[in-house]
């Protein structure tokens, strides 16, 4: 594990209610209801946020890495991302696919970024070898 030299930012938000709560950044700028998967509750819950997180946090590591690499990415560049919530002998797991689209670059191409921005998303640092993560050029 690789410890951090120099810090860049540190997100610090407060939660309270677990999944029928709420949570809110110390800066304001987020400010959510959770409500559980399938409730007919207003709200968003934690597998929406994180896939909207590493969704973001991706598609920059693959401007990093299509850099590197001497690629220049399609301005509709997009991800979908699926994180199933599961379980497996009564434990909770997740499980995740990222779906990737660059319109017009070719496939394997697409195929050199993606693997190489998996490398670099701290996201994907974060979740590997700790959840299933299928990487799917669609």
């Amino acid at each position: 594990m690789s410890k951090i030299e120099k810090v860049l930012y540190t997100a610090k938000t407060h939660a309270v209610g677990a999944r029928s709560g709420t949570a809110r950044s110390d800066d304001g700028q987020l400010d959510v209801k959770f409500s559980p998967p399938g409730s007919p509750t207003p709200g968003t819950n934690p597998e929406q946020m994180f896939a909207a997180g590493w969704s973001a946090c991706f598609m920059g590591a693959m401007g990093r890495a299509a850099s590197k690499l001497q690629v220049k990415l399609p301005a509709d560049l997009a991800i979908d991302a699926e994180i199933d919530l599961g379980t497996t002998n009564d434990e909770f797991f997740l499980q995740a696919r990222l779906n990737i689209s660059a319109p017009g670059l070719p496939r394997e191409v697409t195929q050199a970024v993606v693997e190489a921005a998996h490398q670099i998303c701290p996201y994907s640092k974060a979740t590997r070898g700790n959840i299933d993560v299928t990487l799917n050029v669609v």
